[in-house]
């Protein structure tokens, strides 16, 4: 008998939907051209990286 369990990581995709569109608004607004604009939209995308990075650094890992 094959059994499969399914999960659900509608939780973890909303942090990250959030975390994305906090952290969009927090670096578009401290843009001071429009290309600073895109750049912070791109940092925006890719936040989670940053984080661990800061959190594995500060860990001394």
């Amino acid at each position: 008998m094959n059994i499969t369990v399914k999960e659900s990581s509608t939780s973890s995709g909303a942090v990250y939907g959030l975390g994305f569109i906090g952290a969009a608004i927090y670096f578009i607004s401290q843009a001071t051209s429009f290309w600073i604009g895109i750049v912070g939209f791109l940092k925006a995308i890719v936040w989670p990286a940053f984080l661990v990075y800061e959190a594995l650094k500060a860990l001394g890992a």
